[in-house]
């Protein structure tokens, strides 16, 4: 949308979009009368909702937590990187959204189940659960140690379990919920020397759909979304690994038909259709947002 488009976020008629009619130009300036009868701003998606988002800190958690808010969800941020928090929650804060900062180590059972009783507490529903947290260690079977492939299913895994765990509950006596998880592009075409995440992003689309045939008679949906590299911190640390990183990230572009690296918002955007009405009649499918990766 063009500058002549718009004025103040509002889209003027263009055969698309909220009609406002169009004024003529007066010193450069557009004069906006008011909507011709009848015409509507389009409602905010998520208006008067709790989500959770856990990996809330950075990336695609921290993109999907700023949209939620956007769309008039109340925020519960979840991660260990408290200063992360504090910014994003001041981001929405500072546009009018409401957001709660909760600093937990995912994989911990008390955290989650004291995190969720004090999502209760406060606000006293939930209604979304974004699980966003996640860890990669690089490595082949043979070489990755034990500690760090229990830390990477820890994360990855039980981290997306056990907030499942206690943030359903509440959606059960409701009979009503989106749960939306991230799993991976890898976990379907992979190109090695990343055993342990990548077996973890399976084990999460199967989870997902387990869960969604569960809990359909409940209400509840359970979607995956399923992205291809983003441009987030993981990536960047993933790149420390290789030898010549440019050259690993020129790979990872041409390796996307599309022929770049997708960014986190254009994720957030697939995670807010899995979180509200418009996906309605979707549950147990796993979103490739991938920029054609998987079709490759």
């Amino acid at each position: 949308m063009s500058s002549i488009d718009s004025v103040h976020g509002v889209a003027l008629s263009a055969g698309r979009g909220p009609e406002v009619r169009r004024s003529a130009i007066t010193d450069g300036h557009f004069v906006v009368r008011p909507p011709r009868p009848g015409a509507k701003l389009a409602a905010m998606k998520l208006k008067d909702q709790v989500a959770i988002v856990t990996g809330a800190a950075s990336g695609i958690g921290a993109a999907s937590a700023r949209l939620f808010a956007a769309e008039g969800a109340k925020l519960v941020l979840v991660d260990q990187d408290t200063a992360g928090l504090g910014q994003v929650a001041a981001d929405i804060e500072a546009k009018g959204g409401r957001a709660l900062t909760i600093p937990a180590d995912v994989s911990s059972d008390q955290q989650a189940r004291e995190g969720v009783a004090g999502v209760l507490e406060k606000w006293g529903r939930i209604d979304v659960l974004l699980t966003a947290a996640g860890a990669s260690t690089g490595g082949t079977v043979d070489t990755i140690e034990e500690g760090a492939w229990d830390r990477t299913f820890a994360i990855n895994v039980k981290g997306t379990y056990l907030w499942i765990h206690y943030a359903i509950q509440p959606m059960i006596a409701a009979k009503s919920g989106a749960i939306v998880t991230i799993g991976s592009q890898l976990a379907q075409s992979s190109p090695g020397k990343n055993a342990a995440y990548i077996a973890s992003k399976g084990a999460i689309a199967s989870l997902t759909k387990t869960m969604a045939v569960d809990h359909a008679a409940q209400g509840i949906r359970v979607n995956a979304l399923m992205p291809g590299v983003i441009d987030t911190p993981m990536p960047a640390k993933s790149l420390k690994r290789y030898a010549d990183p440019d050259a690993m990230r020129a790979f990872w572009k041409l390796r996307h038909p599309m022929g770049r690296i997708g960014q986190p918002e254009e994720v957030a955007k697939a995670a807010l259709f899995l979180a509200c009405d418009d996906s309605s009649f979707v549950t147990g499918t796993l979103l490739f947002v991938d920029g054609g990766w998987t079709a490759h």
